[in-house]
């Protein structure tokens, strides 16, 4: 008699699929709002109407290079449109100033040919001037913010130290710092980037002060951030690296106020030489030919555009000079 058997069964059940990481989220400081970086109206009219004539040409890696450098949030095509455009608005409204301005020369003077000439100098030489001043815009902006951050790049560096004193982590530095731009500027600036690309970007920290110093304007900055990240692959400690720097760059300050000090003196003196005793000397001497010779007329219109024009164009280029050396000192 055959004894039944039992089949055994065996199920296998599907391991339940692990629930998705939860989306991370992007903290903003209190009181400001994601930043949009899209183009205004009269950029979106450029890009649609110079497009093809930016995408014809060849990229420009410096041009790219400078508008990263100085943090415009634009691609280098679409600036070279809004240069394009801004520099044919103009074109046109010297133009038309020319022309208004050489038709009054011409009938107010009965001289045409002083007309002509102004009416056609005036636009086809500042066209191309402007144009030029437009394009180089990036990079005089990022030179701006280079001078900005090797100006307070001293005192950014005793607060990195001070806080590498309290054991922060090295992320944690480049953030509180980040914060910090009322205080230290355009170096709180560029450490809010380096944050930026490892909590938004997800990438290492490292990897974050790398990129950092090379699109940092600023060559101080830069060779401080490729020390910070030698000193941290070698297995050096940040401490003491930071102390150094913050010692190096006072000094270097210092040294480079004396500098400009001793600048600012030497342009005074040749102020004074220039601008108020030459000139006195000169009206003077011109005065005694017009009442000695005999061609006071054209003396006297000599004498003129020497008080109107040769002294006030000369104090506001030195006013303009001084002013440069004040705000960088």
């Amino acid at each position: 008699m055959a004894l039944p058997t039992a089949t055994a069964t065996t199920t296998i059940r599907a391991r339940p699929k692990a629930p998705p990481p939860p989306p991370r989220s992007v903290r903003v400081p209190k009181g400001e709002r994601p930043a949009h970086s899209g183009l205004n109206s009269f950029q979106q009219w450029a890009w649609k109407t110079f497009k093809r004539s930016v995408i014809a040409k060849p990229p420009d890696p410096l041009l790219e290079e400078s508008l990263l450098k100085a943090h415009m949030r634009i691609r280098s095509d679409e600036y070279l449109a809004v240069v394009y455009a801004e520099t044919l608005i103009a074109g046109i409204a010297l133009a038309v100033t020319g022309v208004l301005l050489g038709s009054f020369l011409a009938f107010s003077n009965g001289s045409p040919v002083l007309g002509l000439v102004a009416g056609v100098v005036l636009p086809v030489l500042l066209t191309p001037m402007l144009f030029v001043l437009l394009r180089g815009q990036p990079s005089s902006k990022a030179k701006s913010r280079g001078r900005e951050i090797d100006r307070r790049i001293s005192v950014a560096m005793n607060f990195m130290s001070a806080m590498s004193s309290a054991d922060v982590n090295i992320d944690q530095i480049f953030a509180e710092l980040g914060r910090q731009k009322k205080i230290y500027g355009e170096v709180a600036e560029e450490a809010a980037w380096i944050t930026r690309d490892t909590e938004l970007l997800g990438v290492d920290i490292l990897t974050a002060i790398k990129e950092g110093a090379t699109r940092s304007p600023s060559k101080r900055f830069q060779d401080f951030l490729q020390g910070v990240v030698t000193t941290a692959t070698s297995g050096g400690q940040l401490k003491p690296y930071f102390l150094l720097k913050a010692e190096q760059y006072e000094a270097e300050n210092k040294l480079s106020l004396l500098q400009r000090t001793e600048t600012m003196g030497l342009m005074a003196e040749v102020f004074v030489i220039g601008v108020v005793a030459f000139p006195l000397f000169l009206v003077i001497i011109l005065a005694i030919f017009a009442i000695i010779g005999g061609n006071g007329a054209f003396v006297l219109q000599l004498l003129w555009a020497i008080v109107a024009l040769l002294i006030p164009l000369s104090e506001v280029g030195f006013i303009f000079a001084m002013n440069t050396f004040a705000t960088e000192a």
